[in-house]
């Protein structure tokens, strides 16, 4: 990742992390390489945008680098800096020191050696630095719309080659973060994590609202006028949906519970807009509106037009 990662995101060192996140999620929507199919650029931002979230929000990792411990990349940083500027190897009395300190060769050893995760302890008999954990790998994972809505679990398959079902999590959306704890590279101490993101594939009848689903339902001129009971599709599958007599196209009715789960447990309605399509060149229609005599009033007087 080139650059700061606050600067990456665009946010102050000492953002929260809700800011951090509302940040990540507006990038990565705007750079996601669905939307810039021809442009490689975005592509390579939207990687960077994810490593920058990827360090800044894990408060472990946002900690060390905020300390200078892990450089953007999530590197350790050189342990052979450690002390600059605190003055030299000097003469005293009778004993090596660098800078103030009075020669406590553990420290210096530390200093040069405990953070790379070896074996030397502090001083005598002090606790040796831990062994570093595996390197942390990266999975994207598309979710289908309809199984994100009921949080359907997805099964994915791992670096290693072992599969998992993966339980998604309530309020889902595109650029969700789940993190798998020890699922990453293996190392001196332990395994890293298996980060994933969700990318929720669009569909080709519904839209999401927020929490809710839309969908624009064809009816026919009779049932518009008289009403009548249809067959709607929805994410749970279909159900039977009343359209109340004399209802005209663009009115919108609800289906409680039908959209997406809500990350306090409920769930969001679907919103059916009704859609009245006509045939073409029906003579007998043409003959009945022609004798209509409602037909001819203008239904857009209120509009002062």
């Amino acid at each position: 990742m080139a650059g700061d990662p606050y600067s990456v995101l665009g946010v102050a060192r000492g953002a929260s992390e809700a800011e951090i996140k509302k940040a990540y999620r507006t990038l990565a929507k705007e750079l996601h390489p669905d939307r810039n199919s021809d442009n490689p650029k975005a592509a390579e931002r939207f990687a960077q945008v994810t490593a920058a979230y990827d360090l800044l929000g894990d408060k472990d990792k946002r900690a060390r680098f905020d300390r200078g411990e892990i450089d953007p990349d999530g590197n350790p940083t050189q342990p052979f800096g450690y002390g600059a500027g605190r003055g030299g190897f000097r003469p005293g009395n009778g004993q090596a020191g660098f800078g103030g300190d009075n020669g406590d060769f553990g420290d210096i050893f530390e200093g040069l050696f405990g953070r790379m995760g070896g074996g030397f302890t502090r001083g005598f008999g002090g606790r040796a630095a831990p062994p570093a954990k595996g390197a942390d790998m990266t999975y994207r994972l598309q979710v289908p719309f309809e199984d994100a809505a009921i949080l359907k679990p997805q099964r994915i398959t791992l670096g290693d080659g072992k599969t998992i079902d993966l339980k998604l999590p309530a309020g889902v959306e595109t650029g969700t973060q789940m993190r798998l704890a020890g699922k990453g590279e293996p190392g001196p101490g332990g395994p890293g994590d298996a980060m994933v993101t969700v990318e929720i594939q669009p569909h080709r009848f519904f839209t999401r609202d927020g929490d809710n689903i839309r969908l624009d339902l064809p009816v026919t001129l009779t049932e518009a006028v008289e009403g009548a009971k249809v067959k709607v599709p929805t994410a749970d599958g279909a159900v039977m949906l009343a359209i109340p007599p004399g209802s005209s196209s663009g009115r919108v009715l609800r289906l409680k519970g039908k959209g997406f789960h809500k990350k306090g447990g409920e769930r969001g309605d679907q919103l059916v807009t009704l859609m009245i399509q006509l045939p073409a060149e029906d003579a007998e229609l043409k003959a009945f509106v022609a004798g209509w005599e409602p037909g001819r009033r203008n239904p857009r007087s209120a509009l002062g037009v």
